[in-house]
């Protein structure tokens, strides 16, 4: 079972994926940051100073009742909160994901299609005695036979 796990392991398939997530996870971090630091700054500053992550409903209210700044501060007073706000700027995360990884895989199948394609043959095979041959002969060197369909100009 160990050495099936060690095959299983070093496979090529498996420490992609691994890469993979481990670079996902990295992304998604980065991707994060972005919201909080970068984009939702300057939206906050268009709509009038609103800060997304801190948008709530109380639902039900703390025992001893009150306001509150922050759904953190609700919840640590025992109040239901309805953190729409938080929503939100996951809902922009994962945009900005599903967008980068969309032009991850369109650069991806650009490259791919812009693979040149096969090299143009540069032998034949003799129709008589089926030996390989340039692609431009005209006669077959091993067994002299003329090659149909070249004409010599």
């Amino acid at each position: 079972m160990l050495k099936e796990f060690k095959e299983f392991a070093i496979n090529g398939n498996a420490v992609d994926m691994a890469v993979g997530v481990i670079i996902g996870a990295a992304f998604g971090g980065i991707v994060a940051s972005l919201v909080k630091d970068i984009i939702m700054p300057p939206l906050s500053l268009l709509t009038g100073g609103l800060d997304f992550s801190n948008k709530f409903v109380v639902l039900r209210d703390a025992p001893g009742g009150g306001a509150f700044k922050t759904a953190a501060d609700a919840v640590k007073a025992g109040a239901v909160t309805w953190n729409y706000g938080i929503f939100i700027t996951l809902i922009v995360n994962f945009l900005i994901v599903a967008f980068c990884i969309f032009l991850l895989l369109r650069a991806f199948n650009k490259l791919k299609r812009s693979k040149p394609g096969a090299a143009a043959p540069v032998s034949k095979e003799c129709q008589f005695c089926a030996m390989t041959i340039p692609i431009k002969a005209t006669r077959c060197p091993h067994c002299t036979s003329e090659m149909a369909g070249t004409a010599r100009a």
